[in-house]
């Protein structure tokens, strides 16, 4: 019987590596790729998912297990449908998650494309996660065993195609277990450490690659209180978040947080705490997984932000793209731009932007 082919991510980190190993001892003939993203500034040596010290680990795994590997292209797909998105949301005072946007148009729709022209039946990464095909036909994105690691919020916006064809050999490993898998297997990168910045904001000066990569420094504005006193000037929308607490120099006697950015007239809504939680979220952009339609008075659990823990909330369809979700608790700033994921049990129900 001819073995399956399956295209492997590969960042170099040891999650990546282990899953190319696995899936090679469960029978699939394996392929290894880095994806090729973004060489901009000050990432040229970095050691992250883009740098070149990456590519040179991920080739020195590929090596000791024995696969082809290769780097692809992807630069002109990254630039466009994660960086230009990224500075235009916060542009438009929105805070978006480029990882969400990286997994669903570059790892899965583009790589995908690239495999199944090269003959491969699946792709697979070292998220984790699990992919299941349910009863009623559909697939759906299924928390991984070990929730502290759990990955799945930030791959809700998958395609029923696209979860058809992709594999998480992860999805049933702890942290701790996939680094003694490495090691056992000698692999260098067993203790390499986890990313945890955005790739292409490696100093994490968001405003500051915002305002090079669009050419021009973003204005100062007014902080306003919700009624619209003016109570001082900002920096420019791109350096606020909702919910914000630090950093914004005001002195007004009580502690303030930013409760809404407005674009439209250059303004930050700032407010006490009490006035950062709501329990109503609108989201749009959906995309459905587990279920093809969501009826009324639905009940799930939401998650606002990838650290959020979830709440219960019911579901409601506004239009044809926007969702109300209504939370039995109001929840603490809830970002326009982040995603609203919701959850049938374990099960990724669907998703979509926060607005």
């Amino acid at each position: 019987m001819e073995k399956k082919k399956v295209v492997v991510g590969m960042s170099g980190g040891v999650d990546s590596s282990v899953a190319a190993y696995l899936l090679k001892e469960q029978g699939y003939e394996v392929i290894g790729v880095t994806m090729q993203l973004w060489q901009g500034e000050n990432t040229s040596s970095e050691d992250g998912c883009c740098g070149l010290l990456a590519v040179e680990d991920a080739r020195r795994v590929a090596e000791m297990l024995e696969i082809p590997y290769y780097v692809m292209n992807f630069k002109r797909e990254f630039q466009k449908s994660v960086v230009d998105y990224f500075v235009a949301e916060y542009c438009a005072g929105r805070t978006p998650n480029p990882c969400i946007a990286c997994n669903r148009y570059i790892k899965w729709e583009a790589l995908l494309s690239r495999s199944l022209a090269i003959g491969a039946d699946y792709i697979a990464t070292g998220h984790y996660a699990r992919v299941e095909k349910l009863s009623n036909g559909r697939y759906s994105i299924r928390r991984a065993a070990t929730a502290e690691k759990d990955q799945t919020y930030a791959l809700y916006n998958l395609t029923q195609d696209q979860l058809s064809r992709t594999l998480f050999p992860l999805g049933d490993y702890e942290k701790t277990e996939v680094r003694r898998i490495a090691e056992k297997i000698g692999l260098k990168v067993a203790h390499k450490p986890d990313s945890q910045e955005i790739c292409f904001v490696p100093d994490q000066d968001y405003a500051g690659f915002i305002e090079r990569s669009i050419g021009n420094s973003i204005p100062e504005g007014n902080f306003v209180t919700p009624e619209g006193q003016v109570i001082g000037k900002h920096r420019g929308i791109i350096h606020y978040t909702i919910g914000q607490r630090k950093g914004l120099k005001l002195s007004v006697g009580y502690p303030v947080f930013v409760l809404a950015i407005r674009p439209e007239t250059n303004e930050v809504v700032i407010g006490d705490g009490s006035k950062v939680y709501s329990e109503c979220v609108l989201a749009d952009r959906l995309n459905y997984m587990s279920e093809a339609t969501i009826y009324d008075g639905m009940r799930a659990v939401g998650k606002i932000r990838y650290n959020h823990k979830g709440a219960l909330c019911r579901l409601y369809q506004r239009e044809k793209d926007v969702l109300e979700c209504v939370f039995d608790e109001p929840q603490r700033a809830v970002t326009p731009g982040q995603a609203l994921v919701l959850y049938n049990g374990e099960y990724v129900l669907a998703g979509g932007t926060i607005i």
